[in-house]
């Protein structure tokens, strides 16, 4: 059987079409602008996968989202699928999940964008078997998707462990990047924090230790946090910022350091384990809409 899939970024929206396997069979990328711009390019693609004169096994049954934030994941909530307070003020309370089903008449389900990448290395990446996980995205924003007891984890919205509050590093008096909090995770460690804190893009800096050092120290921080409340057996970094592969033993010692043997598990004694990259090669966000997909066509 085959499933769409649309990975909803802030930059760029990936339509794919793809099987229960998570093969990727047929992908397409559209530029994230305006929803008059942007959506109607969309269900064309989806569109010419429900085509008629398609035969009925090469049709897609379902579709999933794997959308930016926040974004409304209650089914029973009155503006459920919709993009909530995004800072992309075009996409402010677009129901982007309704405007799809009522276009495609097919089975139709929505996640946060990084509980689709965390889902798609549940299925087929580097968590595959395990219960309880997290997947951060470091990048331009910082987001966290979290699986407890084997199902991604929601509550009254979704985790927006982006913002957390962190104890600031001795010596560093950057005042933050975050226009809502300032000094919390994503503006001291997103991309644009790096970038306005050095006066150069991260991809700039890979030759200097002392911005990759104070990163990990702000990051191992975090996953401190998430491991303390969420307990995962699995913490997997992805983004923009972690193609800096310096950063992963650095963020492994200072999350040691900082966890101090309060907490010893078999997954704690494996670090190099505990704290890993993403596995599906940049393609964890698309399979994990594939798998919603399926799921959606399952609960028909």
């Amino acid at each position: 059987m085959l499933y769409g899939a649309l990975e909803a970024g802030g930059t760029k929206m990936i339509c794919a079409v793809g099987n229960e396997s998570g093969q990727i069979l047929d992908q397409e990328s559209i530029p994230t602008t305006t929803p008059d711009e942007t959506m109607p390019k969309i269900i064309e693609y989806f569109k010419a996968k429900l085509s008629p004169e398609l035969p009925e096994d090469d049709r897609i049954a379902a579709l999933g989202i794997a959308c930016f934030g926040p974004v409304d994941v209650r089914p029973k909530s009155k503006t459920y699928g919709n993009i909530l307070y995004t800072p992309k003020i075009p996409w402010r309370n677009y129901p982007i999940l309704q405007t799809l089903k009522d276009a495609l008449n097919i089975p139709v389900a929505i996640d946060t964008d990084v509980n689709g990448s965390l889902l798609g290395e549940a299925t087929w990446g580097c968590a595959q078997g395990l219960t309880d996980a997290v997947y951060f995205t470091i990048g331009t924003g910082i987001g966290m998707g979290a699986m407890s007891g084997g199902n991604l984890i929601h509550g009254m919205l979704h985790p927006e462990a982006g913002h957390l509050f962190l104890n600031r590093v001795p010596g560093d008096d950057y005042k933050g990047h975050c226009p809502s909090h300032g000094a919390c995770f994503e503006g001291m460690a997103s991309g644009p924090a790096v970038a306005e804190r050095w006066g150069k893009p991260g991809k700039e800096l890979a030759d200097m230790p002392e911005v990759w050092e104070l990163e990990a120290k702000y990051i191992a921080q975090a996953l401190t946090d998430i491991t303390f409340v969420l307990s995962p057996q699995k913490i997997i970094l992805g983004g923009g910022i972690m193609s800096q592969t310096q950063l992963f033993p650095l963020i492994r010692k200072y999350l040691a350091e900082y966890i101090n043997e309060y907490i010893t598990t078999k997954e704690l004694r494996n670090m190099n384990a505990y704290v890993s990259p993403a596995a599906l090669n940049g393609n964890q966000g698309i399979m994990g809409a594939i798998k919603l997909a399926e799921m959606a066509a399952e609960a028909e």
